[in-house]
């Protein structure tokens, strides 16, 4: 109702609220899982930008040349 602490709630306010997360929120690990199937996508059928994914490279044309550097080498350690 009011400011209540989470070790103060009970077992059915605790499932109540979880229902109404995941009605219409996509959780994070959801999200997370979603993403990485549309990278393993883009790999599988080898399009740019797959390639570039895979490469560790920018993907929306950004200059490689100077700015790119450091992010790659972090990358490939």
């Amino acid at each position: 109702s009011g400011n209540i602490k989470m070790n103060e709630l009970t077992k059915y306010q605790i499932d109540q609220i979880e229902q109404m997360i995941a009605q219409d929120h996509v959780v994070h690990w959801e999200l997370k899982r979603g993403e990485r199937a549309d990278i393993e996508r883009l790999i599988s059928i080898s399009c740019y930008r797959g390639i570039r994914h895979q490469d560790g490279s920018p993907l929306r044309g950004q200059r490689t040349h100077t700015n790119a550097r450091t992010a790659r080498k972090q990358i490939r350690k």
